[in-house]
């Protein structure tokens, strides 16, 4: 099965990289840092959370821009 995460990750993630979209790379310890300074985040866990979500959607991304041109 695959991973669950709850809406308050998703939004927030989704929110994040929409208003900063050029911050954010394919490495979580760096996305890591810059959820840390961006948002105030009631945990450790709730922070990782978010910025595992942004690194999934940084990967999918550059897979699909790779897909995209390969058919060109």
């Amino acid at each position: 099965m695959g991973k669950i995460r709850i809406n308050v990750v998703k939004r927030t993630a989704r929110k994040l990289l929409n208003m900063y979209p050029d911050l954010f790379i394919r490495d979580f310890e760096h996305n890591k840092k810059v959820v840390n300074e961006l948002i105030e985040v009631r945990s450790k866990k709730l922070r990782n959370q978010i910025a595992g979500y942004i690194t999934h959607l940084k990967k999918v991304e550059e897979r699909r821009q790779k897909i995209e041109l390969e058919e060109r």
